[in-house]
């Protein structure tokens, strides 16, 4: 499996994790919109939001472990 990082496409990660849209919701980063996907990575669709490069990282370490299914609630 693809190592995901801030640089993935907002499309390819759901793609890849289809449960990252709930855990980007929940962290208030809205990945679709009236079903359209929004273009971008996942770092410019964070920083829209006002997270910092830690909060960024930590983001892409949880995806990591979800797309693991080594965690199952954040």
């Amino acid at each position: 499996m693809k190592k995901i990082n801030k640089d993935i496409e907002i499309e390819e990660l759901v793609k890849i994790i289809p449960e990252s849209v709930t855990y980007l919701n929940e962290k208030g980063i809205r990945c679709l919109r009236c079903g359209e996907p929004i273009w971008g990575t996942l770092e410019n669709a964070a920083r829209e939001k006002g997270f910092s490069d830690a909060q960024i990282e930590n983001f892409t370490n949880e995806l990591n472990l979800l797309a693991n299914n080594q965690v199952s609630n954040f």
